[in-house]
């Protein structure tokens, strides 16, 4: 009791402290020293150095008047204020109030404020100022924290950011010119969606045509040569750099009248589906209405295709042709568009050469091409014949051939696939004499092979280099057909696989097969989820050393057996056809994809040559 009355008389002598130090002193004994008085910008004794702000936000011709009326309001405002000297009228014009990123004549008056140049800023009101409420503070306060503070006056609200109780009314005044701008945002979206949806369409200015009494697109004859010569050269096999050179070499003008051509204009030629009649709406969309930043519209938003709008001045067959051959550029394809080939006959019969340098094939496409080799009738797997054993041999029926991958043997014809590349062993590269090579696959036997071939070969890949004239190993860049194969087989793109391969013939006879069935398969660590694998308790880990980075694994049916049947082995068909057949270089065929019907090579070059002639004989005249 008697330590609670202590501590309770401690706490009241405390506050009674406290209640006479704060009774301070006599204001007679303090010494004040006033502030100076706040200066009255509208003073006459007072000279402001003052910078006008004026904006408008579009381009219209219409908008001129507000913008000019805006500058001479202004003129006659500071000459009738004895005490304002104007500095300069700063004027954005077509300018967006809600980004600062093309405001250029506001970004300087700015500087000049940090030059020391400006007093005050006169400007229509909070809106014109900006309509982005952290650029509106952000910057009124940093104009105030300068060596020299600036002011800003808006004249519609009879705001002076001087006085310090404006910034809550200006934080409030520019949330409402935000949200003013963020509303006509969604009008202006909500029109051109309805217009879309009615198949009401922008038509802007486009090389190759011209708008009619009712806006609509009409061909210009003369500009229409200079877009079917661009379409049919890159056809052809030319860059865009080679077709911008031969434009600006033959005096051809664009739709703004420049004879001096550039990559950039010929690609955004070349991608525009107006060209082939069609009209595309919604390509790019702004999903901020802030920063006004566009984005490339991949099924972020509707967008709506009206075919055969207008009259096309090439066919929509040659256009998709050749928006294959710009997104596949990146793999380094040359030439004109590629087709898949196919073995028709012989040993490696409905095998398809792999382009390596094209991405445009699907796994439907590699199928198709495989069966069109292939009469009604023919079946891949025929059923096998009963097994004879000669008198004198031995019977080797239920015995099996061990399989090699049980084998740590690096003297061993493998393939590793991944998702980018495709590598081969040592021993793989040394079975066959050429650092040049074609690979095929048959889709549906699920068969890969690899046989030499000479370097005028399209599909020709190098997997192999001299060192001391021992042949190493070469990685090849798979990027552009592998995750088609990927996709053919089943496999996951995480993942690496292994195949063990044999060597059939000889010379320039002989061939690599592997069987992409019989893989070992490189599991990433950091991929493996013991909980997505059913019947497998959560405490079993994979039998493999945790320090490599990958874990092996191996088909299921591999658990009851060493390899496949010796007879099954020996005489299975693929293997079988290879003994019985020595030929292995068969030419390849072209397999006509009837999706789309592109102009042939010969009439691309004949289009080439008359539009040409046409244009040079334009420019003799």
């Amino acid at each position: 009791m008697r330590e609670n009355e202590q501590k309770s008389g401690s706490i009241a002598d405390k506050k009674n402290k406290i209640r006479e130090r704060y009774k301070g002193v006599s204001i007679d004994e303090l010494d004040v020293i006033p502030a100076l008085p706040q200066e009255d910008i509208f003073a006459v004794e007072n000279e402001q150095r003052v910078a006008v702000y004026a904006r408008v936000s579009t381009d219209d011709p219409r908008q001129t008047s507000s913008y000019e009326l805006q500058k001479n309001h202004y003129h006659d405002v500071i000459s009738k204020s004895p005490n304002w000297k104007l500095v300069q009228i700063y004027a954005d014009e077509g300018i967006s109030g809600t980004s600062l990123q093309h405001r250029d004549q506001f970004k300087q008056m700015i500087e000049d404020c940090k030059k020391g140049e400006i007093d005050l800023i006169v400007t229509k009101s909070v809106s014109r100022f900006a309509r982005n409420v952290v650029d509106c503070i952000g910057y009124i306060r940093e104009l105030l924290a300068l060596p020299h503070p600036v002011g800003v006056f808006f004249e519609t609200e009879r705001l002076n950011t001087f006085d310090p109780k404006s910034e809550m009314v200006l934080s409030f005044m520019a949330t409402l010119a935000q949200e003013e701008s963020h509303t006509k945002s969604e009008i202006m979206n909500a029109s051109i969606e309805m217009r879309f949806r009615r198949g009401i369409f922008l038509t802007p200015t486009l090389l190759g045509y011209d708008h009619d009494e009712d806006g609509n697109l009409v061909i210009n004859e003369g500009e229409a040569k200079i877009v079917r010569l661009i379409f049919m050269m890159y056809l052809n096999g030319c860059t865009c750099q080679e077709i911008a050179d031969t434009l600006t070499e033959l005096g051809c003008e664009t739709k703004k009248g420049n004879t001096v051509w550039s990559p950039g204009s010929i690609l955004q030629i070349l991608q525009n589906e107006r060209h082939c009649g069609d009209v595309l709406a919604r390509k790019t969309y702004t999903p901020n209405y802030l920063n006004h930043k566009s984005k490339k519209n991949m099924q972020n938003r509707p967008q709506y295709r009206k075919r055969n709008h207008h009259e096309a001045i090439v066919s929509r067959d040659d256009f998709i042709a050749v928006q294959r051959l710009i997104s596949n550029a990146k793999y380094g394809n040359k030439g004109i568009l590629p087709e898949l080939k196919v073995l028709p006959d012989g040993v490696l019969k409905g095998f398809v050469s792999i382009n390596p340098r094209w991405a445009g094939f699907k796994e439907d496409d590699y199928i198709n091409a495989s069966l069109s080799v292939y009469s009604g009738t023919e079946q891949f797997l025929p059923p096998s014949s009963p097994v004879k054993v000669q008198s004198g041999d031995f019977d080797l029926r239920g015995y099996e051939i061990a399989r090699s991958q049980f084998f740590d043997s690096t003297d061993r014809i493998t393939v590793t696939f991944s998702l980018n590349d495709i590598k081969f062993s040592t021993t793989a590269v040394r079975k066959l004499d050429s650092t040049l090579i074609e690979l095929l696959i048959h889709p549906n036997k699920h068969l890969f092979a690899v046989r030499a071939v000479p370097q005028t070969h399209r599909n020709a890949m190098q997997w192999s280099k001299k060192r001391e004239n021992v042949s190493i190993p070469r990685a090849i860049s798979g990027t552009a057909f592998m995750p088609t194969i990927y996709a053919l087989l089943g496999w996951n793109a995480d993942c690496r696989y292994r195949i063990t391969g044999i060597k059939r013939g000889n010379g320039s006879d002989a061939v690599l097969i592997f069987n992409l069935e019989e893989t070992e398969i490189f599991i990433p660590n950091d991929v493996i989820d013991e909980q997505q694998i059913p019947d497998v308790p959560t405490d079993v880990k994979p039998f493999t050393d945790t320090l490599k980075k990958n874990v092996r694994a191996y088909p299921p049916d591999w658990a009851d057996t060493f390899g496949s049947n010796y007879y099954c082995h020996a005489q299975a068909q693929e293997f079988a056809r290879f003994n019985e057949q020595n030929t292995i270089s068969n030419e390849a065929v072209a397999y006509k994809d009837s999706d789309i019907q592109v102009t042939s090579p010969d009439e691309v070059e004949k289009s080439i040559e008359q539009l040409m002639s046409d244009m040079k004989e334009n420019r003799n005249e």
